[in-house]
């Protein structure tokens, strides 16, 4: 069935009925496009919502202190609300086997310096935990520990771009920099896949910064991971549990959304699977028509195919041909024209794309690309779908009398 003569001899109709086989592989190329576009852009929107979170851990919660905006137990409005030390230690002891990770944050702007190189930088004086948030690379050296904390060592961690920047000639561990007038020695450089914003950072241990940017105990911020291991609904109960928690420990009104808020990552993991878990499904369902669509086009045009070629089939019957090798010619057409198709759908589809895939950006679509597996899939579909829609007809007319095939009209 597969020898030279059988595959010139397909080749020869393909070619003498060009108009035919466009029309049937046109078909199929503009299913598999149009199905590989939109597979591009579902994954282009959630490679948005992955690059959206990306610099910090998936189970982080941040909470904020801000001004209370309601009276509240004979206490008047515009109250600034402050965090201290001991407010890690109040919520690692209320909420004991559900925190995983636990930082305080203090921020500052700084002017650095060393010899001659100077540029200004964020700092972030933390705990060594905050590593584990902000899912923070170490390049060279290390990150803070809980020495450092202890010692209010005079010890920074800093970011990619900052060594770029300023330690030009040299490696910067183990060297004394200058932030603001203070010297601190450098243990350790960083990366994070945040982008250049979290690479030009600077981190230092927070008990160090209280010391030296006040003589305090005060913190700006409070970021924790809830334990892996609790289910998203859990966890968005924990985080409205904390919240209540902190109000009720700073005489909040439970009304009041400014004075303490809570930012719940596990919030927007929900939202984001529900809505994807949506697309998915449209994308799905158009995705499933567009294939039906192909189908029942391939199908109608093999049919008329086999009914066009019953004189043809005639013919090969009464110069001795079996109905199998009669059969199996119009089945290795039927799959060649549709694999062609299919693949230089695949190519156009990826083709546009690339082409439209940095424009996408401004509608929050990044990286538009489609699984070749899953395309594959659906180009087999169509295929078997052809296949058997020229085998029911063909194997029908195969069984077809000759001189009632070389009467048909």
């Amino acid at each position: 069935m597969f020898d030279l003569d059988t595959w010139r001899e397909i080749l020869q109709s393909m070619n003498k009925n060009r108009t035919r086989s466009i029309l049937s592989g046109f078909t199929v190329a503009f299913a598999i496009m149009l199905f590989t576009i939109l597979i591009g852009i579902a994954n282009g929107l959630e490679n948005t919502f992955e690059e959206a979170f990306v610099d910090d851990a998936n189970n982080a919660i941040f909470v904020h202190a801000g001004r209370t905006t309601k009276a509240h137990k004979g206490l008047q409005a515009g109250r600034r609300i402050q965090f201290k030390n001991e407010d890690i230690s109040h919520i690692k002891d209320e909420f004991e086997g559900k925190v995983q990770y636990i930082t305080a944050r203090l921020f500052r702007n700084v002017n650095a310096s060393f010899r001659g190189e100077k540029n200004s930088y964020s700092l972030r004086a933390v705990h060594p935990d905050n590593q584990f948030l902000e899912k923070t690379k170490i390049k060279e050296g290390r990150y803070i520990n809980n020495n450092d904390l202890t010692n209010k060592s005079k010890v920074v961690v800093i970011g990619r771009l900052v060594e770029e920047d300023l330690f030009t000639k040299t490696t910067p561990i183990g060297k004394y920099i200058n932030l603001s007038g203070i010297q601190y020695k450098v243990v350790g450089t960083f990366t994070d896949d945040g982008g250049d914003n979290e690479e030009r950072m600077i981190y230092m241990p927070i008990s160090s910064a209280q010391q030296i940017y006040g003589n305090n105990d005060y913190i700006d911020q409070i970021s924790l991971t809830y334990n892996p291991e609790m289910k998203l609904n859990s966890a968005i109960d924990f985080g409205i549990a904390l919240e209540k928690d902190l109000k009720k420990k700073f005489n909040v009104s439970p009304n009041d959304q400014r004075a303490v808020r809570v930012f719940n990552m596990a919030q927007q993991t929900k939202g984001v699977n529900q809505f994807t878990t949506v697309l998915s499904v449209i994308i799905f369902i158009i995705g499933l028509g567009t294939l039906i669509a192909g189908i029942v086009g391939i199908s109608n045009i093999m049919i008329f195919i086999v009914k066009e070629r019953t004189k043809e089939i005639g013919i090969r019957k009464a110069l001795g041909a079996a109905p199998k090798a009669i059969v199996s010619i119009i089945l290795i057409e039927s799959i060649v024209i549709t694999a062609i198709a299919g693949y230089l759908g695949l190519l156009i589809g990826v083709g546009i794309l690339e082409w439209v895939g940095p424009g996408l950006k401004e509608y929050f679509i990044k990286d538009p690309g489609v699984n070749t597996s899953i395309v594959i899939v659906a180009t087999i579909i169509l295929v078997a779908a052809g296949a058997l829609a020229g085998y029911l007809p063909a194997k029908k007319a195969s069984r077809i009398k000759p001189i009632v095939a070389l009467r048909n009209d």
